[in-house]
């Protein structure tokens, strides 16, 4: 492993809108299907099994980094046969506590789970989230608000006029990023707008025509939402900084060059964007994203932030579950790798891993006979990619 080899440096639905006051509902806690017994895994977050976690990765993290993770819950774990993390598992929510200084709602802020109904909010399990983080002197980036995917399907299957759809989407910005207000640092505002390839080896906005998935409000109400979905969020949140994410651009390529014209763009037409984002969903069977730390400095030229916001490392699994040293070797070192990138850029200020436990991942329920992505094992062993991150931590900060 390259430990040590850091790099030096470092609604109501309606054609107009009508005032949220008057036009939201707010499902109680009780109602919140992700919040039940929110008090009680509170109550014992600090008298959780398991031995006390001292010099956390929060402990050695540089003072103009975070280093964050994503809150499990909603989505899969909806599915699965363990009780919702975040508000049932103490051990998970004294290691979170511990080892960050930042947190993402996995699923908690995304359409489907926080705007099911028209006009009906389902804030409950997003608002614990921003309490906990705020008890436990953490930031939050909040997650997501343009999206083609997670989407309710009162969006997507409703018959609406162009001029309702956009109101619908207004509204809904406004008010998920106004009842945070002052309390959520970073938005991922527009999540995954490019579609992955393209006949010709270039990319397009999902708007339809590329045989992939379509962002509906692209795909309806043109390119320019894009701006305007900024902008409401600016308007609801001056303080937020607001950020492009999307995976599949770590390298420099095709589709980070999409995204570096629309920057320039976007900041030519003074949209208030302050960053871009690379999710890091890496695979072993691909090779290392060697100009990742040169494609974040040209963004970082453009006066952007930058951060990592969705880390995570996967590999197939051998036939006994269990992964080799080798496997566990290479994933440090590509762990490793994407926090030098980001400890090599100015402006590269959050560095998030898409959760931390391998028994709550994302991965084996989306990419069967894969898994092991994050950097602990189901029992909260850390592996070598946490060590791989905390030693290039420490050496950074100095202590």
């Amino acid at each position: 492993m390259r430990f040590g080899s850091r790099v030096a440096t470092r609604c109501a639905v309606g054609v107009a809108l009508v005032p949220v006051a008057l036009s939201t509902a707010v499902l109680p806690a009780s109602a919140a299907p992700q919040d039940q017994a929110a008090p009680s895994a509170q109550a014992q977050e600090d008298r959780s099994s398991g031995p006390a976690i001292r010099n956390g990765l929060r402990t050695v993290t540089p003072d103009d980094l975070v280093i964050g993770t994503a809150v499990a819950g909603g989505g899969h774990h909806e599915e699965a046969d363990y009780p919702d993390p975040f508000t049932r598992d103490p051990r998970y929510r004294k290691v979170l506590a511990t080892e960050f200084d930042s947190v993402s709602p996995e699923n908690q802020m995304k359409w489907e789970f926080i705007h099911p109904e028209p006009g009906v909010y389902n804030f409950g399990p997003a608002d614990a989230i921003v309490a906990f983080a705020e008890r436990h002197g953490q930031e939050v980036r909040g997650h997501t608000l343009l999206w083609h995917s997670q989407l309710a399907e009162w969006v997507t299957e409703g018959d609406y006029t162009d001029e309702e759809l956009r109101a619908i989407l207004e509204e809904h910005i406004r008010t998920v990023v106004g009842r945070y207000k002052g309390r959520i640092d970073q938005w991922d505002v527009a999540n995954e707008i490019f579609a992955d390839t393209w006949d010709d080896g270039g990319v397009r906005l999902r708007d339809g025509s590329t045989g992939a998935t379509a962002n509906v409000f692209i795909e309806r109400l043109g390119p320019g939402i894009i701006a305007d979905a900024f902008r409401w969020a600016h308007e609801a949140d001056p303080e937020a900084k607001l950020f492009l994410n999307d995976y599949a651009v770590e390298d420099i390529g095709p589709k980070s060059d999409a995204y570096y014209e629309l920057a320039q763009q976007l900041l030519a037409e003074g949209v208030p964007l302050h960053g871009f984002a690379f999710q890091a969903h890496l695979d072993l069977q691909f090779p290392f994203p060697e100009t990742l730390d040169e494609n974040m400095q040209r963004f970082d030229d453009l006066g952007l932030e930058t951060a990592v916001t969705e880390l995570d490392v996967r590999f197939t699994l051998p036939e006994d579950g269990v992964p080799t040293a080798e496997q566990l070797a290479e994933q440090a070192d590509t762990y490793q790798g994407v926090l030098e990138a980001c400890l090599s850029v100015d402006e590269c200020n959050s560095f998030t891993i898409w959760g931390f436990n391998d028994k709550y991942s994302w991965v084996p329920s989306f990419s069967p006979g894969q898994g092991a992505a994050t950097v602990m094992f189901e029992d909260y062993e850390r592996k070598p990619a946490y060590w791989a991150l905390h030693e290039t931590l420490a050496e950074a900060s100095g202590r």
